[in-house]
């Protein structure tokens, strides 16, 4: 069973989103392709579903700016814009994305006291979303995950998809993922690769195997 996740793919990170990573709309396309032509059992997304009081938000701290370091539940946090705010055109999936192609929507990111990078569980590690339990359940065996930001929400699903689902192949597709910083990106690649996470191209999808 192959399954392709989808990290993100919402207008707060495209161009004029209130948080967006730079070209970010480029992966719709080469995603639709992945869709169309990938050969996946199993099409699953991952969507930021904040309330509006959000405790990562800059405009919950008085005093502080977007893209400070504050605090969230006693723990460092980046302190961001309010983005993809529950139920704004912010959150909802990029108008270009074939979201008929998309089997099941997982939301994160709802509980105000903690942040939500990961498509599998919070920041602190403690609450799961039940994405893990989903595709343990469909008998995933090779998992492919791209989207936004690669330096952040795609790196921390595929390192707690290695941590969750040991026994799933779990594949990076750089070309259909965009990050906030080249350094950033390099970063976020290297430390998939120690974690075990193959890093592949799209072309490498379509390739017949």
């Amino acid at each position: 069973m192959r399954c392709l996740l989808l990290v993100d793919i919402q207008n707060g990170f495209c161009s004029g989103g209130n948080l967006a990573v730079p070209n970010g709309e480029e992966v719709v396309p080469i995603i639709n392709r992945l869709i169309a032509e990938g050969q996946y059992d199993l099409v699953v997304a991952s969507k930021d579903w904040h309330p509006a009081d959000h405790g990562s938000f800059a405009s919950q701290h008085p005093g502080s700016k977007p893209f400070d370091t504050g605090t969230l539940s006693g723990k460092p946090q980046v302190l961001w814009p309010d983005h993809c705010v529950q139920g704004t055109l912010d959150a909802d999936f990029h108008p270009g994305l074939n979201i008929a192609g998309i089997d099941h929507v997982q939301r994160k990111g709802e509980d105000r006291n903690v942040d939500s990078y990961s498509a599998f569980r919070d920041n602190d590690q403690s609450a799961l979303t039940g994405l893990s339990d989903y595709l343990t359940r469909a008998g995933v065996g090779t998992l492919d995950i791209c989207g936004l930001a690669t330096d952040y929400c795609v790196k921390a699903s595929a390192l707690d998809a290695k941590a969750l689902l040991p026994a799933v192949s779990v594949r990076f597709i750089a070309d259909a993922s965009r990050g906030i910083d080249a350094a950033g990106v390099e970063a976020a690649i290297d430390e998939m690769k120690a974690a075990g996470v193959h890093v592949i191209a799209s072309r490498d999808v379509f390739a017949k195997e």
